[in-house]
């Protein structure tokens, strides 16, 4: 089938691949790290304090790289067992593409180094973030799909998958384990490719 975009998608998908480019003029060619990004990384450091703070490294912690997966490989079973085909090619594909975008082209082409001071050991570039932009494409794709399914639990879904994600990039910064601009360009990459996904898959729920 055919992927489905609106006009609203290009927009979303325009505005996104700006704010990229944008964001990534500022932090290449440069050793130093924009004033802006030092001046929040180091207020979010002092704002969040203990025992904030340490909830907050628990979260970031929480949903590392093993965790996630074990979450997309339970909803890709329960799409399985539920043989939504069609969902299990959104997750599939939103998940499967983000990890190639990101780690794959986006941070080797940018090749920004992380924070310094760093709370937990993490490895890799850093912009865009990973954690950024893979929070924003499985989750959201999931809501996507069980609000499908389960209207009534659309709104809890939304806002439970909202306050998630907000956790995870508090607690990134908090862990220093990118700067706030990484984590704007992984949202603007997430954004716009769960609405390309997103483009792909509603054919199929029309079918």
């Amino acid at each position: 089938m055919r992927p489905s975009f609106t006009l609203r998608d290009g927009l979303t998908i325009a505005i996104c691949v700006a704010v990229l480019l944008l964001l990534g003029r500022l932090v290449t060619g440069s050793d130093q790290a924009p004033e802006v990004d030092q001046v929040l990384l180091d207020g979010f450091g002092r704002l969040l304090a203990n025992p904030i703070g340490f909830f907050l490294l628990q979260v970031y912690r929480l949903s590392g790289v093993g965790f996630t997966a074990v979450l997309v490989v339970v909803a890709l079973v329960f799409l399985l067992l539920k043989r939504w085909w069609n969902d299990l090619k959104l997750v599939v594909m939103a998940t499967g593409g983000i990890l190639m975008i990101v780690d794959l082209w986006l941070k080797p082409v940018f090749d920004r180094a992380r924070p310094h001071a760093k709370l937990l050991a993490v490895d890799g570039r850093s912009f865009p973030s990973g954690h950024a932009a893979g929070s924003i494409a499985f989750y959201f794709a999931m809501v996507a799909i069980l609000s499908l399914h389960y209207p009534h639990l659309r709104r809890p879904l939304v806002v439970g998958a909202t306050l998630w994600v907000v956790l995870v990039w508090l607690s990134t910064l908090v862990a220093r384990a990118h700067w706030p601009s990484d984590l704007l360009a992984g949202g603007v990459v997430g954004l716009a490719w769960l609405t390309i996904c997103l483009a792909f898959w509603r054919p199929g729920v029309r079918a």
